[in-house]
């Protein structure tokens, strides 16, 4: 209907627009707590960012003096890396060491024949040895791809299985045991060992086993290695005889007898046999009864007539001996057997007990004795004497009954020699020879292996790059927050535009909080100081490894920048002074100044101190947030406050302005009304 005006409903009047303007009046105090809070945020999310900086940096430099420092890396070197490398801890001594490898750790790796790309492997109970380990398979029959997945499945860590294609139409199986070690053969049984042979990976054999040294022809006599001016019988052959099966030395007796040369350069041999060491009497006491001297006899005498007439006592050209030699002492000892090597030196085979037991037994795995030519039995005791049995032989292949027909690996310890020392261990890994350094063995060595234990520089570095880079971040972020040059911000070209832009939003939020200042100026001090740990300290300065506000040195121009507290790096300079100081740039981090093995100084100890202030729990940082949360709590209850006064204003000016409406409507109505009437007498009257 036109001209229908309803109040609250209809603008006639224009009151939405009236109201509207006086209720921004009345936010005023509103819209002030809101920009008051946002600054509050503003400033909290500075604080966290600021607190988030300095914790990175606080982290990055309690890095270089913790135990985990980059200072105490070590790095390796060979000469050889094909053959063998090494690994060495944080604690390994920096050296330099030869290795030579006779050969690597290796494992049983054995082939079938060829076989049809069709053949069947026969069901059965398949039962697999390596070592202490057992591997039992219930197959029931299948394709040799089935059953090498068969053996995969099941090997656990201890045997696998490989097909590979042969020529043409054929296949081949490979097995093989996943542990090195001449302990760790791979050993077939029940239906296992049958297939092995029926495939032609394996075929029995019989053991076999052969003697030497059972023959005076076979025994030597070793080199006389008394002492000059003595009288202890040297060590004679001479004194050894054959008895049946035993050789039999008397004290002060030896023998070294030759191993066949198709037997000592077989690694899968070994000889055995045993010694008994039975007490006698001691030959001592009848060598200490003989004097020193030479015994001239008697001269005689005449008698005649009831006179008896002395001869002249007899003279000798031998000189009087007025230096006799000390008694002879017993020797007991259980150094009695070794193993003489190609280039003549002797390896004692150790017997602590010979002399207790009644009866020892022997088997030297020619393995351990890399270059061995002989056997020597030396008995230098004075009140035991020694039973040898014959030698014997075998070789420790075939103590399996079975021989490889396709091997292309059989098992084998690791044999290496470091600095002269044979070496034997089960596995290429070896950490147990020198101290904090793993070797790894790859390979047998052409020549003497040399490898070197050094500082690792680039670790270094990085790590103090890292921390510049750090550090510099963090005094950035104090100049934008403490300062108002735009400038501060432009020069920074590694900022984003998103990075600039709140930057610019955040410069001199703090400049009148001197907590940030002030932090910068510590933090700055303490770079630029002399730590003097020694003496003998060459390193005692940040600027003398290449770092400093200005590394370069003055280039003849000003720089704004150069003023601001970055850090430079001349990294020629850093390079040169962790080649020559590594362990006085160490110290100038962290060092000990008491003598407490805690420590207590340095550039890097003191700026985490200085930082840990700022960041821990309860610290400066801590404090400004917790106010500002306080803050912000007590701004959020008002901003709750000024809204609902607000909405209770709103309400009542337009209730007040709808009624006014109302009554401006109502007279208007009876304007209308009354001007009607008086229109419609008027009428009446003409």
């Amino acid at each position: 209907m036109a001209g229908l005006n309803i109040p609250g409903v209809t603008d006639k009047y224009n009151t939405s627009a009236t109201v509207e303007k006086l209720m921004q009046i009345e936010r005023i105090p509103l819209t002030r707590e809101q920009n008051q809070l946002d600054e509050y945020k503003a400033q909290k999310d500075a604080w966290r960012e600021i607190n988030t900086s300095l914790t990175s940096l606080r982290d990055t430099t309690k890095s270089l003096y913790s135990f985990e420092n980059p200072f105490n890396n070590k790095l390796t070197t060979s000469t050889d890396e094909n053959a063998i490398t090494a690994e060495a801890t944080r604690s390994a001594s920096l050296q330099s060491f030869k290795i030579d490898v006779i050969q690597p750790a290796s494992s049983d790796r054995f082939l079938t024949n060829e076989l049809p790309s069709d053949y069947k492997v026969p069901a059965g109970i398949f039962t697999y040895k390596v070592g202490e380990k057992q591997i039992t398979i219930n197959w029931k029959g299948g394709t040799l791809k089935n059953f090498s997945d068969a053996i995969n499945k099941r090997g656990n860590g201890v045997i696998n299985s490989m097909v590979i294609g042969a020529t043409a139409g054929k296949k081949t199986l490979l097995i093989e045991s996943l542990k090195t070690g001449k302990e760790n053969k791979l050993v077939f049984e029940n239906d296992a060992k049958f297939f092995a042979e029926s495939s032609g990976m394996i075929s029995p054999i019989k053991k076999e086993s052969t003697s030497f040294g059972n023959t005076l022809a076979e025994l030597k006599s070793l080199p006389d290695v008394r002492k000059s001016n003595t009288r202890m019988p040297e060590l004679s052959l001479s004194r050894t005889k054959l008895d049946g099966d035993f050789i039999k030395l008397e004290p002060r007796s030896a023998f070294l007898t030759n191993i066949p040369d198709n037997i000592k350069n077989n690694s899968n041999y070994h000889i055995t046999f045993e010694v008994r060491a039975i007490p006698v009497d001691d030959i001592t006491p009848e060598l200490n009864k003989k004097d020193n001297n030479p015994i001239i006899p008697d001269s005689g005498f005449a008698e005649f007539g009831g006179i008896v007439v002395n001869n002249a006592p007899s003279q000798t050209l031998v000189p009087v001996n007025t230096n006799p030699l000390p008694p002879v002492e017993p020797i007991k000892s259980s150094e009695l057997i070794y193993a003489v090597m190609e280039d003549g030196t002797e390896k004692l085979i150790f017997t602590p007990n010979i002399l207790k037991d009644n009866e020892t037994s022997f088997d030297l795995d020619l393995s351990e004795y890399p270059g061995i030519k002989s056997i020597a039995i030396k008995n230098p005791n004075t009140a035991y004497k020694l039973e040898v049995s014959s030698f014997s032989t075998y070789d420790s292949a075939q103590s399996l009954g079975f021989k490889p027909n396709h091997p292309v690996s059989e098992a084998n310890d690791a044999i290496i020699k470091y600095e002269g020392i044979t070496i034997i261990r089960p596995s290429n890994t070896i950490d147990d020879v020198i101290p904090e350094i793993t070797l790894n063995v790859k390979d047998k060595t052409e020549k003497t292996a040399t490898l070197e234990v050094k500082a690792d520089t680039e670790a270094s570095k990085d790590a103090l790059i890292q921390f510049v880079g750090k550090y510099n971040q963090t005094v950035a972020k104090i100049n934008i927050l403490s300062q108002t040059k735009p400038e501060i911000i432009e020069e920074l070209d590694y900022f984003t535009d998103e990075e600039k832009e709140k930057s610019h939003e955040q410069l001199g939020m703090f400049q009148t909080d001197f907590s940030l200042t002030s932090i910068k100026s510590n933090m700055q001090s303490i770079l630029s100081a002399g730590y003097s740990f020694s003496d003998e300290a060459t390193i005692t300065m940040l600027s003398q490894i290449g770092i400093a506000t200005n590394a370069a040195g003055f280039s003849g121009s000003y720089s704004q920048s150069k003023l601001r507290g970055y850090l430079e790096i001349d990294e020629k300079k850093l390079d040169s002074a962790l080649e020559k100081n590594l362990d006085d740039i160490k110290a100038m981090f962290g060092y000990d100044s008491d003598g407490d093995l805690i420590i207590d100084s340095g550039i890097a100890y003191k700026l985490d101190k200085q930082i840990s202030a700022y960041t821990q729990t309860g610290g400066i940082l801590a404090l400004k947030t917790s106010t500002l949360d306080s803050k912000i709590k007590s701004s959020e209850a008002r901003i709750a406050r000024l809204e609902e006064q607000m909405d209770d204003k709103e309400a009542e000016l337009r209730s007040k302005y709808s009624q006014m409406e109302g009554s401006l409507n109502s007279l208007e109505s009876q304007q209308s009304t009354i001007q009607n009437f008086v229109n419609q007498n008027s009428n009446n009257r003409k």
